[in-house]
Order: structure tokens, then C-alpha cells, then sequence
């Protein structure tokens, strides 16, 4: 995992939004768990901007650049020109006031070192012949070349970039100085790092605004404008091309802008289709003023922040000590990949294990973070990806083993939507109300095959049934019917146990009572007739005998 982000897993809720605007892939899950793959990262940034549960966290350097300001040496900051998007009605000289009053030695633009750069960049248009060049300024698209397109790292302008050339600048006139860059990118944190002795740390506007709040300090708006700062236009999306002479009639000067339009640019690049070209390439969409921490807001008001530069930049170019070339070269070497390349039998296996077993069963609807089924299954052989990711799969699995067990209880099971119409109907519903196919009453109103009193009741009321027993004349049955409202999905569900043969059962035992007590009333009668007959013989004991048979009539007609 790259050094400058890490990533809090007890926020991560397996939501692939990261994966989904990651323009490399270079996010793997294991464990419900998104992992940074560090040498296939870019450091772009998007899946910080992205993240919903704020997972994805940047390195704070604050208390570094506290130290290396309580080192007694003179601490100046490069100061990334994108500052006045971020700082609305800021210049250099209301910022400086602010970091000095942070104990910051002295705050300069990094404008000046990307006028260093821009004067590079047309010496070696004009004095070395190169067939494309492609700018070097950011370095999220340099780790883009060197980690994923190799065979267009010759084409790299091997040029430090602004922030490098600006801190080199300021060591050169200021005896044991430290540099601190401040700006809106997190690749400049392991740029910084990685090209030591140039760069001290780096902080991001949004941990220097933190700072500034928790020292009560407030920038107050002062917009200085200087006719000599024409590099304030780096940060816009073809803002390196306006500060070029462009004198070069044999070369085309193209600016593009976002991970994925560069990615198309460098294929045409390896397959041979562009020629005589200077490319400026910026990763994040609008180049640095949409940067990834840029303070979150600024990346819906695009139009507003480009006329706000724009509105500050110069028409002339900052007076600066040119270095030699050799001064300002920079080597950018490939970075491998570990990822091993699967053969064709593995990837069909794994699409098998999906339920993606031809073409067709391939959705490639992309909610796995993939852009297809074949690529999700090249990730899970690589151990970036887990089965469990692709969404219909589940929903089709789910769904099987929901029919499994639905179709399997013995009791009949009917769900409505809140319009009483039949969305499901299992086997034994079925059997109950001789319906042959699902599909005759699927979407259809549940009229046509039950009354719907019942549910309208519940539906309206809320007050659910239970082991209520009907009898459906159409079909000759008799039901214990239980009917639910799920309010959250707004379903009725009516479950039905088939009581016919207990009813029948019952009925033939009722019957048998009703012959008994008949017998009884007879004996009874007939007895009585006798009892008359020989009264004056029985006296008293008639009336006992009689007491008696009504006891037995009592109980057989209890039973």
C-alpha cells in the first residue's frame, strides 16, 4: 500500500464504489475489504474523493512540517498555484501573511519552478529531436506510464516537475533551507518521498485549512495580481500549453485531461498512431484544480475556479535563473507488476464458478467495479477480487435458494404488491387452487383467484391474520390462512395450511356424535313409555334412570 494513503477498515462496507472509479483497478477485496495494491496505485486520488464512509484517509505530515519548523533552519513553503480556487479572494501575499504567522519562513509560488519547467520543455522541442513528448508535471501520470505503459516511457519528458524544480530553486538561494509544498494532490506526497533531498514534506489544503483553524488564523482576501506570472496557468487543463511558444509548426500541442482519456492517448502511443506530438496529460479532470484534495467543495464549481485562475495569471513569465538541462533531468524507471497473466482455461473456470457458462450469461454491467465478467474473473485469479462481488450472480443465487425453499414448504405461500397483484405463488399454493403454471397468474390481480377482502383489511389496517379458517367454495378447500404486511417492502404475504382433510375428519365425527345423541333420545323415549308403564312399581327409581341416560347423552354430545 502506498505510503501516503491507508485505509480504515472498519468504515469499508464492501460497497465497490473505489473499485468502480479506480482507472487502473488497483484495488483488491479480501475479507469484505478494499486493499490499496501500492505497485499498481497511481495515487490519483479518486478513491478518496469517492468513498462514502470516508475509508480511504491521506497521511497528514502537519506535525512533520511542525518539527522541521522547530529545526531553526528557515522553512519556506512552495505554494501550488491552484491556492486561489481553493482560498476564495486569497493572493500569494494575504497566504504568505497567513503561514508566517504558523512560523513559516517565507511562502513562494510554485509557479515560478513550473516557468523553469515550461522553458525546458521548449528547449527540447527546439534543440533535440524528439518524436513525442509527453509532460512530466504530474506525477500521478508518470506512475501511470511507468507502472501500466512501459513502452511509452521513453516518450516521459525526463524533467523534474514544477514542485521539484521550484524547491531545488529555493535550496540554491537560501543556505540550509527546507521546502514544504503545499497544494491540492496526493501523488505529490509520494513524489516527495520518493525523489529525496528535494522536497521536505508535503501538505495538503485541506490539512493546512485544519491547521489554520485550530491556530485561529484566517487569510484575509487580497488578490495581488503581478503581470509576470503567466505560469499561474499550470493548474487548468492546457495551462502548461499556454505558457509554451508553440514555435514549432512540425508538432502538435495537445492537452488532455483525466486517467481515462490519457490511457487512450498512451495506446495509440504503443500501437504506433501518434507522431511529432507534445502531449500535456493531467490525471484528474480539469488538471490540478480538480485535484483530489482540493477542500471537497471545489469539485462541483469548475467553471468558477478556472475563471478565478485564470483571472490571476500573469502575461508574462516569472524572471528566473534558468538551470542547465543536466540540472533539470529526471529518471523515471519501470515499476514491475506482480499480477501473474491467467491462461484462458483458468479464466473460463472462474466465469463457470460465477454462472457465466457462454457469452450471453456475460452482463458485464459493471457493479463489481469491472468493466467485464472476463476481467472480474482475471482479478479473482490475481487474488484482487472474491466471486461474491458480482451482484446478479448473488441476486440469482439468493433467488434459487429462496424458490428452494419457498417451493419446498408444504404450506401454500401468495405475495401481493400493495396493488394486489400476484407477485409470487409457490407449488403447493398451486395445488390448492388448481393453478397449472405460475405464469398464468403472475402480475395478475389476486380476484381472480382468491377474494381479496382479506388482505385490502390488512393492507389498510395494518392488523395482520392469523390461523383464521376459511373455506374456498371455488376449490372445495378448507385453509388456516395467516396474511402479513411487510411495510418496508410493501408486499402482503398470505400463507394457507390445507386443513381439508381435518375439516372432513372432524365433520364425519361430528356426525358420528349426532347418530349416538339420536340413539340416546331413542332409548330415552322408550324408556320413559316403560317407566310410565310400571310407575307405580319404580317410583323414585324411574326418575334416577332417567337422570342417568341424560348424563350419557350429555357426554357423547360434549365429545
Amino acid at each position: 500500500m502506498p505510503n501516503c494513503l491507508t485505509l480504515k477498515k472498519s468504515n469499508c462496507k464492501n460497497c465497490y464504489k473505489c473499485i468502480r472509479h479506480c482507472p487502473v483497478k488497483a484495488i483488491r477485496f479480501s475479507g469484505n475489504q478494499a486493499h490499496i495494491i501500492g505497485n499498481e496505485c497511481i495515487l490519483c486520488g479518486q478513491c478518496f474523493v469517492v468513498c462514502p464512509q470516508n475509508a480511504k484517509e491521506i497521511v497528514d505530515e502537519t506535525e512533520k512540517v511542525k518539527v522541521l519548523l522547530q529545526s531553526g533552519d528557515p522553512v519556506i513553503v512552495s505554494l501550488a498555484p491552484s491556492f486561489v480556487a481553493n482560498y476564495e479572494g486569497a493572493g500569494i501575499n494575504s497566504m504568505r501573511k497567513a503561514l508566517k504567522k504558523l512560523g513559516f519562513y517565507d511562502v513562494e509560488e510554485t509557479a515560478i519552478g513550473a516557468t523553469i519547467v515550461k522553458n525546458e520543455y521548449e528547449r527540447m522541442i527546439k534543440e533535440e529531436d524528439r518524436d513525442i513528448i509527453i509532460s512530466s508535471c504530474c506525477h500521478s501520470i508518470n506512475l501511470l506510464i511507468q507502472k501500466h505503459y512501459p513502452a511509452a516511457l521513453e516518450y516521459l519528458a525526463d524533467v523534474v516537475s514544477p514542485m521539484q524544480a521550484h524547491c531545488n530553486d529555493i535550496k540554491q538561494r537560501y543556505q540550509n533551507a527546507k521546502t514544504v509544498f503545499i497544494g491540492p494532490c496526493v501523488a505529490k506526497k509520494d513524489e516527495a518521498e520518493h525523489y529525496e533531498g528535494i522536497v521536505d514534506a508535503v501538505l495538503t489544503f485541506e490539512e493546512l485549512t485544519e491547521w489554520l483553524k485550530s491556530e485561529n488564523i484566517e487569510i484575509e482576501p487580497e488578490m495581488d495580481n503581478d503581470i509576470c506570472s503567466r505560469a499561474r496557468f499550470f493548474p487548468t487543463t492546457g495551462g502548461v500549453l499556454k505558457t509554451m511558444a508553440q514555435e514549432n509548426t512540425g508538432f502538435t500541442y495537445l492537452a488532455l485531461d483525466g486517467v481515462e482519456n490519457c490511457i487512450a492517448a498512451l495506446k495509440d502511443i504503443e500501437s504506433g498512431k501518434i507522431h511529432k506530438c507534445f502531449i500535456e496529460m493531467s490525471a484528474c479532470v480539469g488538471s490540478c484544480m480538480g485535484g483530489p484534495v482540493m477542500e471537497k467543495y471545489h469539485h462541483t464549481e469548475t467553471v468558477k475556479d478556472y475563471i478565478t485562475i485564470t483571472k490571476y495569471a500573469g502575461a508574462k513569465d516569472f524572471e528566473v535563473s534558468q538551470p542547465k538541462a543536466i540540472e533539470l533531468k529526471k529518471h523515471f524507471e519501470f515499476i514491475e507488476q506482480r499480477s501473474p497473466v491467467p491462461s484462458e482455461q483458468e479464466i473460463n473456470s472462474v466465469l463457470r464458478q460465477m454462472g457465466k457458462f457462454k457469452p450471453s450469461q456475460e452482463l458485464n454491467c459493471g457493479s463489481c467495479g469491472y468493466n467485464t465478467c472476463r476481467e472480474k474473473a482475471i482479478a479473482i485469479i490475481q487474488g484482487k477480487a472474491e466471486s461474491s462481488m458480482c451482484l446478479p450472480f448473488l441476486k440469482d443465487k439468493a433467488e434459487s435458494f429462496s424458490d428452494t425453499i419457498v417451493n419446498s414448504s408444504p404450506n401454500g405461500l401468495i405475495v401481493l404488491n400493495d396493488q394486489l397483484e400476484v407477485q409470487q405463488i409457490n407449488n403447493a399454493a398451486r395445488e390448492i387452487m388448481n393453478i397449472r403454471y405460475a405464469s398464468d397468474v403472475l402480475g395478475t390481480q389476486v380476484i381472480r383467484i382468491l377474494d381479496p377482502t382479506p388482505f385490502m383489511k390488512v393492507r389498510d389496517t395494518g392488523r395482520e391474520i392469523h390461523n383464521e379458517r376459511v373455506y374456498l367454495a371455488e376449490y372445495k378447500r378448507y385453509v388456516e390462512q395467516t396474511i402479513v404486511y411487510d411495510r418496508d417492502s410493501r408486499l402482503l404475504v398470505g400463507i394457507m395450511r390445507d386443513v381439508t382433510d381435518e375439516q372432513y375428519a372432524k365433520e364425519r365425527k361430528d356426525n358420528i356424535s349426532k347418530q349416538t345423541v339420536e340413539v340416546a333420545d331413542k332409548v330415552v323415549e322408550k324408556q320413559m313409555r316403560i317407566v310410565q308403564e310400571i310407575a307405580s312399581l319404580l317410583g323414585e327409581t324411574a326418575a334416577e334412570t332417567k337422570i342417568a341416560l341424560a348424563k350419557l347423552k350429555e357426554s357423547i354430545t360434549n365429545e
